[in-house]
């Protein structure tokens, strides 16, 4: 009966999880939601059975001796404690999923390790969402109310016999639970298995619940090569990432500036959303920056959902797949980058963060990747021509528009060439602009306070290029400008699996030698380094997930990135999803909310037919080639 009670934790839990996010899943029927529940029991039954394994060993171990009033008020606490925890972290987790959209995982204690100021944000969330400690609250006063104490009197021969046989019986059962199964044959069930219910990535946030990715993620290599291709010159031949550059002029010492913008999505800036009605976007310097010379992509996203996915994709041509490699155990490979082919062309590299060093591991990333300088806030303070910790934002470090003014500095000190690399953090949860700010950009929507703090780091950026325009490196620089990842989505087109993927790839060189305007092709961020490269004329063999987008035939172009175990490719105006086996969906690129699974909704044509199978070809061996890289440790060319 007890356990009965935690199902219906899980229960509580998921409903909370489902209206806290109901704009991400604007066309469930009631038939899908069922089987979505139905899936979801069983990783219940699952996180139940872990999570409540102390508390069944103590009430069912046939010992006579325990059963006094004692004993069961310990076992009632334990079974009130655990359930509620287990609530309160799918709360928690409700609130986080629309910023990563994936149940969170072990991943989590490494990404935030070095932050000293996640308290404070968990304070700032909880006073806006007072009525889940209200809930978590009454669920622990129901689940003390309810909890049910045996009252056994049998006699000693008679208890241990029943205790013995109950304890025996439950051990299958419980085997049976954790695995998901109960035939042999079964594997032990895991996060992707979730997909089995869902016809959307993003609906596995439905059926998951947070104790079980957690607990199924701990000391986990979810690094596994499966083998599409048994000729290596067949696969190679489908893709191979290893690029032997062909230069055809000189290689040109030009500066290379790359901007990578907190939370800076698509959906966020004007330029790219034209077609929405009395929609102008809140960027308006950035839209005059495309509209005035820059280069940009119609179809434009990143390869990942959090920031230290992110860093590997723009600065390393290597995409997010299953987990943020920077995270895993193959941390310690050899990786190159673009600051270390820069290096050898004899070029100054710098990596500018405003928060104190150590913080999101972009350090240790900058390191890895052979930048040969790193400044951040401690630099900052130090500096005496900023005013130091006066624009600290209280949260996560230096605010924007200071610390671009100091990197334009910095930058005019070094030695050219350089290369530098820009990570913002303004608009970042909690979403607060400076003290001095805070009647310039107002809170347009209590619900969408991203927009603000977007507004504030849009102007930043403006100052930024007013003060490096009067530098004499200007003329002589490339600049690119991406996000980390998206955010919080409120057009309906942004809040699906692909639209949370939308980031701008912006390319802005004062010379216009790189061309402007926008390209109607698909860009992603990892072919942000091959694209500086294959410009400046770069000769020597580099490995990257990405290409040359200035010289790429548009129907050639195309982008890949993963979410919560399904793959997705975009090329030739359609969007695949595959899920490691077989595909599962394939969606036009203007059916902009996914509604229309071509292959089930249509008998497609035969050139249809014959492009869908071979961007599912390509798509297993950039798999393989990933995967087979990243275990062996061949993320650099000669190994």
């Amino acid at each position: 009966m007890n356990l009965l009670l935690a199902y219906v934790v899980y229960f509580v839990a998921r409903i909370a999880f489902l209206l806290e996010n109901l704009n991400l899943y604007p066309n469930l029927s009631f038939s899908h939601l069922a089987e979505l529940f139905r899936g979801g029991l069983m990783f219940d039954t699952s996180a139940v059975l872990y999570t409540n394994a102390l508390w069944v060993v103590m009430v069912l171990f046939p010992l006579h001796l325990k059963e006094t009033a004692g004993w069961h008020r310990i076992c009632r606490w334990l079974f009130v404690v655990v359930n509620t925890l287990a609530l309160a972290v799918n709360l928690v987790d409700a609130v986080y999923f629309r910023y990563a959209m994936r149940r969170t995982t072990t991943t989590i204690f490494q990404e935030f390790e070095n932050e000293g100021n996640l308290g404070d944000i968990f304070l700032t969330e909880a006073v806006s969402h007072w009525y889940f400690f209200l809930l978590a609250a009454l669920t622990g006063w129901a689940l003390w109310k309810f909890y049910f104490t045996p009252a056994l009197k049998q006699k000693w021969w008679r208890y241990d016999l029943t205790m013995l046989l109950s304890l025996l019986a439950f051990v299958p059962f419980c085997v049976a639970g954790m695995r998901g199964g109960w035939t042999r044959d079964i594997r032990p069930i895991t996060i992707s298995n979730a997909n089995n219910y869902c016809d959307r990535p993003t609906e596995t946030g439905i059926v998951l619940n947070t104790p079980f990715s957690l607990i199924r993620t701990i000391g986990k290599n979810n690094f596994e090569v499966i083998t599409y291709y048994n000729n290596k010159q067949e696969l190679e031949a489908v893709f191979n990432p290893i690029h032997t550059p062909q230069p055809t002029h000189p290689f040109v010492k030009k500066n290379v500036v790359v901007i990578i913008i907190e939370s800076f999505g698509r959906e966020y800036i004007g330029a790219y959303n034209r077609h929405v009605p009395g929609y102008d976007g809140f960027t308006p310097f950035t839209d005059s920056l495309i509209a005035n010379g820059a280069l940009t992509y119609r179809y434009s996203y990143c390869n990942g959902r959090k920031s230290i996915d992110g860093m590997p994709s723009i600065l390393s041509s290597i995409p997010m797949f299953v987990e943020p490699f920077f995270l895993s155990p193959y941390s310690v490979n050899d990786v190159s980058g673009l600051a270390d082919c820069l290096n050898r062309k004899g070029y100054e590299t710098a990596f500018f963060h405003g928060a104190e060093r150590g913080s999101m591991g972009f350090m240790a990333f900058a390191r890895a990747t052979k930048f040969k300088d790193y400044y951040g806030r401690e630099d900052f303070v130090a500096d005496p021509r900023t005013r130091g910790d006066l624009d600290y934002d209280g949260w996560w470090g230096i605010s924007d528009e200071p610390f671009m003014q100091y990197m334009c500095q910095k930058m005019s000190e070094m030695q050219q060439p350089f290369m530098t690399a820009l990570f913002t953090l303004s608009s970042h949860h909690p979403f607060r602009v400076p003290d001095a700010y805070k009647d310039v950009f107002k809170e347009e929507n209590p619900d969408m306070p991203v927009y603000k703090v977007i507004r504030y780091t849009d102007m930043a950026l403006q100052h930024f290029f007013a003060s490096a325009r009067k530098q004499p490196w200007f003329q002589n620089t490339i600049f690119a400008i991406t996000s980390d990842h998206t955010n919080m989505p409120k057009l309906p087109q942004y809040g699906t699996d692909l639209g949370g993927f939308c980031s701008p790839v912006i390319f802005y060189d004062p010379s216009g030698e790189m061309g402007s305007g926008m390209v109607d092709a698909i860009a992603q961020q990892t072919d942000i380094m091959p694209t500086i490269l294959e410009h400046l004329g770069y000769d020597e063999p580099y490995v990257t997930f990405g290409l040359d987008l200035l010289t790429t035939p548009p129907d050639s172009t195309w982008a890949v990135n993963y979410l919560n175990g399904v793959y997705q490719y975009v090329k030739h105006g359609h969007v695949l999803q595959f899920d490691g086996q077989q595909v599962r969906a394939v969606y036009s690129l203007t059916d902009s909310l996914m509604q229309h699974n071509l292959l089930q909704s249509q008998k497609p044509q035969e050139t249809e037919k014959a492009q869908w199978t071979q961007m599912e070809r390509e798509l297993k061996a950039i798999i393989q080639q990933y995967m087979e890289r990243m275990t062996e440790n061949r993320l650099i060319p000669g190994k």
